[in-house]
This record gives structure tokens, C-alpha cells and sequence, in this order.
């Protein structure tokens, strides 16, 4: 009897625990589709608003939005007043937490809402003082420009009251916790000035090559230097040694990729079917979820443009109006010089000059940190720049690296991209841009008058000795500056015999050039294509354009492979050797993610340069080595000449070093892919992902990451497509590409990785990945045909109060 009670009342309890159980899992549920419903409805509630009308005030007049099929707004107005105010608030619909963190970052002021983590980002950046140098700008501009910055701004803002007042901000703001401040004219000049140091250069070379001559004995040295003219050991006899921590010093510096430049080309209409000139371009940066460029098109009363524009800022810096067309690249000029000053060993801020003590510029910058106490950054600003050889600890050595470097100087870039946008032929373009001065560009140009013209413009110093790859002495005046390149002296093409001009961050002169620009090209291998296509006997076409921009042969496996695989012929081979050497001897060289040939060439350069340096030259130095890739590749082709350089000759020589990267590289991909080589995939580690800022705090990343694509190409190739070492993710390349024939100028055609929107519910927010991973343009009209309501929002003016 006591045993059916035991078991009744056990019944009963496994019944209620099942119930108890069952109640728990329901309520999880619910929770959870709260939390996911909650989730939505704030993703859904912050989708800008695209149709219909909103009143703004400060608006003269009604202002038309109408976004295409693209998500690309071509927003017309009746005055410029309206047309910049509307282009600030779209772009914000667009744009908002993109913009924010953009300004944060070139000002030194992400610590404030991410916390400690982005501390020594932020000692770096306020260091070096892009928002010291966008604020000194904004002086310098006239009292038109200054009104464009401010209507811009007003329109940012107007967008930010709406906003905080509707909860409709990006829901990016709620995740990290904090509301953006108000939009300034400085916050979109800190971001233009954040674009020269991705692109300004060379710095961290000359810190790096310092170094070398420290730590090595010079033929070491300067073995890796991409140029070194005869009299520069009187320079390294003045400098001595430093006594300066270079691991130290630079192990928080913030380098950009060195691989940041572009291709552009402009075709004559007597190499083309439709008669005019044929332009592209497709700028290479950091890519990311959102886009680094936010395309629109601007329309007022004699204005009417159409391109790209960095989120944040006025106007359009690259595209077409009705008449004329442009691109750029980045000319890699030696724009930035580390100065070796002399400390007072009595008083820490002053710095020998010409045989006296100089008071150096000393600035308390205060970097406020989320949930710490704010840190105390001193900046100690010499004659020639700030000191960054320190910004990361308080030693105070005998010496210390100061920079020098023209964006740090008051610019003016909008009021050239202003007038570029107004001008009607190259006589006014090119006169535009003596306004653009950091950071040099090289622009092509294309006319419907059929001229093409190119100019490398900008400022680029003109020294008192020659160019050293080194720092140099602060304490004399025999290393100053001595003006820029005269303007009418840079170097500028009209209507070339050839009948096309192109660049890719090449060498852009000759030897008979009277001025120094830089000893540290690119790779040749991306202009080396671009000319070998041009120069074919065919008319071309605007698709021959877009094809040639995502070219993927490899120019550098067709120089280097022949002799790497020589090499490795000359010792025996294992099985899984063999093949991959007879894998790579049918290769046809183009970079397809298909294909096993390119992971095992790429992998192979890789390991080759670490064969090198990994023992040798530590982690944080690795990073600033400027022109590394550039300078393994010379060192192969010298000792393959029979003139090996140290470097090489100490690791065994040639044979051995790449027999040990090719062993290497062939066990490492087995192990990862398995032993049938054969099906290894280029495609299957180097891969697109477009990641978002937030993307490192998982499980964000599956909500804010586009899908992931396969893809082809390389750092090398014309369709470039730079990657992670470790991830195999491709981070660098054209984000934006663009192909106008000027037979008409009211449709080009882009592509913009991975989408127009940054909202991760909008339409156009990952919609262009796959195009972009395949080659694949869409058309942008700036004469639209009338689309249904939805894609239609009209901006009112409002109520003054």
C-alpha cells in the first residue's frame, strides 16, 4: 500500500516537473519572441522615411528626393541653400552611425562611447591632430564654402532633432549606448582630413628604415630600401643612434593599409565605338558595411552632378556633370617628413634649433573614456609638427620624432570640389584644382568636347637636400622644406598621341623630371594591365571597361612564378609538391576563386617575405615596413640575376628560401584543405564579407554582416581584392566603381560593395554584393522617368518656431 502511495506521489511530481518544465520553455519563448518583436519594431521604426513629405526648417523652397532602384537619391533643389541643407539630411537618413563614428575616429574621441579599448587609437589620433588641423581649415575658407559646410550641417541636424524626438535614430546608437552630438562644418572637414592620412604616407616607412639602420649594419639596411641616393650616410652620421624605443613608441600607431590607392584610365574617342572619351575609376580603401562612399545626384540651378561623395560631406568629389567627367588615384607622394629633434635635457618641451632652445607648442588634450576617468594626453608640438614618436607612454628621451606633414597645414579641398562640380571644360577643371591640396590625386579627366587630360595635383614639398627614405635632423635648416612643386610644373597631360592615359599608383615621371614625388611606388603589375589592354588595336566600349576593371590577371605570378618554380625544380619534391608545381605550370594566371593556382602563388609570397623577416624584425616593426611587397619582390628578381642581396644570402639563398616558404606553404594548405590539391580553391579562403563596426561583438556580426561571397583577384590584379592574412577576408579594394562614356553623360555605370543604405533593414543595404563580387554595374540616370510614390519624398519647408 505504501509502496502505490510512493509511486502516485512520484506520478504526480514527474507530471508537475513536466508541467513546470513545459510553462518554463513556453515563457522563454515568449521572452525571447518579445525581445526579437521589441528588436524588429526599433529596426523597423528607424528605416528613414523615402516617400511622402517632411517638413524641415530652414528650407527657402520644396526640395524633391526621388531614390531609383539603387537606393541612390538625386535630390533636386531650387537654390543651393536647399540643395546642400537636403544632401545633409539625406545622407544622415542614410548614413547616421557611419557618419558619427567617422568624425570620432579622425578626432580622437572614440573612447568617449566605445571605452578604454580605443584609448590608444584615440592618443594617437589626437596626436597627431586632424581636428586641430580640420578647425584651422575651416578659417581659411571663403564666406561661400563656409555656408555650404553650415547648410550642410543644418540638414545633418534637422535630422538628428527628428530623430532623438521620434526614437528613430540607426539602432546602432541604442546598442552602444549613447545619442551622436551635434553636426559641425569642422566634423566634415575632420573627415576629409581623415582621408588624407589614409592616403597620406610614408611616415611609418621612414620611421621603419631608421630602425633597419639601427638594429642592422647597413648593406642589411638598406637592402630594404626602395631607393637610397649616395650622399644619405652623411645624414645617418649626424643622426647617430637615437636611443629611441621603436617597438615601443609605435606598437598603438594607427598605420592605414598600404595597399590604399586606385585605378583610373580615360580612353581618347578615337580608340572608342561611340566616338567620345570613355573614363573609369575605381577607388581602393578599406572595405566595410557601410560603404566608405555614398553616391547621389546634386541638382540646382547651375548645378547638376552626379558621382561620389564620403558620408559626412558637401558635394561630389568624384563622378560627371552634363559635360565632363573625372577620377582619381592616389599619387603616393612623399608628402610627410619625421624630423629627429633634439630634447633640452633641462626642460622637456623645448627642442634644439640653429643653436638655440625653442619652446615647443604644448596642448592638454583631454580624451574622456565611457565608464573611466578621462585621460590626460600632453601633445608637444615642435617647429616641424607634433611629436608621435611618445603619444603612446610618458618617456621623455634625449631625442624624439617629430611629423611634418602638408595636411596638417590649413586646406581648402571644398572649395575645389565646389568648382569642379560647376566646371564645364578642362580650362576651369583644372583650374579647380588649385584649391586641392592634400591629399595628391592623380585626376583623368574626360570632355563631350572629346579632350582627355590628366594632372597629378597637390602639394608636394620641394626639399633643401635630396630625399632621404630617412628621417632627418631637426636642429639645422639644412633639411627644411623650400616651398611645393609649382602648380604649372606638376605633372599634367592634355590629349596624349597614344590616345588613353591610365595610373595605378605607379611611377607617374621619368628620370628627367626635375622634382623628387616619391621613391615608393606600387607594384607595377595593375598599370603594367591596364596598358596592355588599352593599347589593343579595338574600339572599345563602356562594358570593355567595366570588364577591365575587374580584371583578374596576375602580371606579377607572370614575372615571379617562372622563377620561383626553377627553384623548387631543383631539389626533390614530395608528392603533394609535385602536384602543385604542375598545377601552377598549367595555370593561366588569372586570379579565380575557382582556382587551387592563386591560394598556393599568394600563400607562397607570403611565406617567402616571412621566411625573411618573421625571425628578424618584430611584429609591430613588420607593420610599418612601407613598401614591403614592392621590396621582396626587387630582392627576388637581384638574386635571380646572380647579385643577391643579404638578406637573401643569409637564409641559404635563393634556392633555400623559396623551397623552405614552398614546403611551408604546401604542408599548411594541406593540413587546411586536405591532400588532394587538385581542389583547393582560391575562393574558399579569400572570401568578401563587408564587415560592420559592431561586427566584432558577436552574435551582432549575423545580424549586421552582408553575406559572405567567394572571390577572385588580389592585391594585384586590376580588379583588386586585398585580404587578411590570417582570415583570408577581403578588406581592401573598390568599393565604388564607375564607367561613363561620354557619348552621354546622363548614364554611367556603378557599383557600390556591399549596398547604398547602412539601415540593416533597407532594401538597398546588402543588394549589390554579389554584383559587386561578379563584375556585374547598374545604370545611374540623372534624367529620371517618374517612379510610383513610394520612391518620392518631398522636403518641405517648416515652422521657423
Amino acid at each position: 500500500m505504501v509502496d502505490v502511495v510512493l509511486q502516485k506521489k512520484s506520478k504526480r511530481r514527474r507530471l508537475t516537473w513536466k508541467k513546470s518544465l513545459l510553462m518554463i520553455s513556453i515563457a522563454i519563448v515568449v521572452l525571447v519572441g518579445a525581445a526579437l518583436g521589441t528588436a524588429y519594431y526599433l529596426l523597423h521604426k528607424s528605416l528613414p522615411q523615402i516617400s511622402g513629405t517632411i517638413s524641415l526648417n530652414g528650407l527657402d523652397a520644396e526640395v524633391k528626393v526621388q531614390r531609383d532602384t539603387n537606393g541612390v537619391p538625386h535630390i533636386e533643389a531650387k537654390n543651393m541653400k536647399d540643395l546642400f541643407m537636403a544632401q545633409g539630411f539625406v545622407t544622415a537618413q542614410d548614413r547616421m552611425f557611419q557618419m558619427d563614428l567617422s568624425r570620432r575616429q579622425a578626432s580622437g574621441m572614440l573612447s568617449e562611447v566605445i571605452g578604454e579599448k580605443t584609448v590608444q587609437r584615440d592618443r594617437f589620433f589626437r596626436t597627431l591632430g586632424l581636428r586641430r588641423a580640420a578647425e584651422a581649415s575651416y578659417n581659411e575658407y571663403s564666406p561661400e564654402a563656409k555656408q555650404y559646410l553650415q547648410w550642410y550641417a543644418d540638414g545633418v541636424n534637422t535630422y538628428l532633432k527628428k530623430a532623438k524626438k521620434n526614437n528613430t535614430l540607426p539602432i546602432e546608437f541604442t546598442l552602444v549606448g549613447y545619442e551622436p552630438k551635434k553636426w559641425t562644418p569642422s566634423d566634415s572637414l575632420v573627415i576629409g582630413k581623415y582621408m588624407a592620412f589614409d592616403l597620406g604616407g610614408h611616415w611609418e616607412g621612414q620611421a621603419f628604415r631608421y630602425y633597419l639602420m639601427e638594429k642592422f649594419n647597413r648593406e642589411k639596411a638598406l637592402d630594404l630600401f626602395p631607393g637610397y641616393p649616395a650622399d644619405a650616410p652623411a645624414i645617418l652620421d649626424d643622426l647617430k643612434k637615437s636611443g629611441i624605443n621603436f617597438e615601443k613608441s609605435f606598437a598603438d600607431a594607427y598605420i592605414p593599409d598600404f595597399s590604399n590607392g586606385s585605378n583610373n584610365w580615360v580612353v581618347s574617342g578615337s580608340k572608342t565605338k561611340s566616338g567620345k572619351p570613355l573614363l573609369a575609376n575605381d577607388p581602393h580603401l578599406q572595405l566595410g558595411t557601410p560603404s566608405i562612399w555614398y553616391q547621389t545626384q546634386l541638382s540646382a540651378p547651375d548645378y547638376n552632378v552626379s558621382g561620389v561623395i564620403f558620408a559626412g560631406i558637401p558635394g561630389i568629389i568624384v563622378g560627371h556633370n552634363d559635360t565632363i567627367a573625372w577620377g582619381v588615384t592616389n599619387v603616393g607622394p612623399d608628402v610627410q617628413e619625421l624630423y629627429v629633434e633634439k630634447r633640452n635635457p633641462k626642460n622637456p618641451n623645448e627642442f634644439q634649433y640653429m643653436a638655440n632652445w625653442e619652446k615647443a607648442t604644448v596642448i592638454n588634450e583631454v580624451i574622456k573614456v565611457k565608464d573611466k576617468p578621462d585621460v590626460n594626453q600632453e601633445v608637444v608640438i615642435t617647429r616641424h609638427g607634433p611629436v608621435i614618436s611618445e603619444f603612446a607612454h610618458q618617456d621623455k628621451p634625449g631625442e624624439a620624432l617629430a611629423l611634418q606633414w602638408t595636411a596638417l597645414q590649413p586646406s581648402k579641398e571644398l572649395e575645389a570640389v565646389i568648382q569642379m562640380n560647376r566646371s564645364k571644360n578642362w580650362e576651369q577643371f583644372e583650374k579647380a584644382l588649385q584649391s586641392f591640396h592634400t591629399p595628391a590625386q592623380n585626376f583623368v579627366f574626360a570632355s563631350t568636347d572629346g579632350t582627355i587630360a590628366y594632372k597629378a595635383n597637390g602639394l608636394i614639398p620641394i626639399r633643401k637636400q635630396k630625399y632621404t627614405s630617412l628621417p632627418v635632423p631637426g636642429w639645422t635648416d639644412e633639411y627644411e622644406w623650400n616651398g611645393y612643386i609649382p602648380w604649372d610644373k606638376l605633372p599634367t597631360m592634355v590629349n596624349p598621341e597614344k590616345g588613353f592615359v591610365a595610373t595605378a599608383n605607379n611611377k607617374v615621371t621619368d628620370d628627367t623630371y626635375p622634382y623628387h614625388i616619391t621613391d615608393s611606388f606600387a607594384q607595377p603589375y595593375r598599370e603594367e594591365r591596364i596598358v596592355e589592354v588599352l593599347e589593343q588595336n579595338k574600339k572599345f566600349t563602356a562594358k570593355d571597361m567595366q570588364a577591365l576593371q575587374f580584371d583578374q590577371y596576375d602580371k606579377q605570378a607572370e614575372e615571379l612564378l617562372p622563377i620561383l618554380i626553377e627553384q623548387v625544380e631543383k631539389q626533390p619534391l614530395s608528392k603533394s609538391e609535385k602536384e602543385a608545381v604542375s598545377l601552377l605550370k598549367k595555370w593561366n594566371l588569372k586570379d579565380s576563386k575557382n582556382s587551387a593556382a592563386p591560394l598556393i602563388f599568394h600563400k607562397w609570397m607570403e611565406a617567402f617575405s616571412d621566411e625573411l623577416f618573421k625571425d628578424e624584425i618584430s611584429v609591430e616593426m613588420l607593420k610599418m615596413f612601407d613598401g614591403r611587397e614592392q621590396v621582396v619582390d626587387e630582392l627576388i628578381r637581384k638574386a635571380y640575376a646572380g647579385k643577391p642581396g643579404p638578406w637573401i644570402k643569409e637564409h641559404g639563398g635563393l634556392v633555400d628560401v623559396t623551397n623552405k616558404s614552398f614546403e611551408h606553404v604546401i604542408t599548411e594548405l594541406s593540413d587546411q584543405y586536405g591532400n588532394n590539391v587538385s581542389k583547393w580553391k582560391w575562393g574558399t579562403f579569400h572570401k568578401i564579407t563587408f564587415e560592420h563596426p559592431l561586427s566584432a561583438i558577436k552574435p551582432l556580426n549575423l545580424l549586421f554582416n552582408p553575406q559572405t561571397e567567394d572571390m577572385g583577384g588580389s592585391r594585384v590584379t586590376v580588379g583588386v581584392a586585398g585580404w587578411d592574412r590570417e582570415s583570408g577576408i577581403v578588406t581592401h579594394g573598390g568599393a565604388w566603381k564607375y564607367v561613363i562614356d561620354m557619348a552621354d553623360t546622363s548614364n554611367a555605370y556603378h557599383v557600390v560593395g556591399p549596398g547604398q543604405s547602412g539601415h540593416v533593414l533597407s532594401t538597398w543595404y546588402s543588394d549589390q554584393v554579389k554584383d559587386w563580387a561578379t563584375g556585374k554595374y547598374h545604370e545611374t540616370h540623372t534624367i529620371l522617368k517618374d517612379y510610383d510614390d513610394k520612391s518620392i519624398l518631398v522636403l518641405k519647408p517648416g515652422s521657423q518656431r
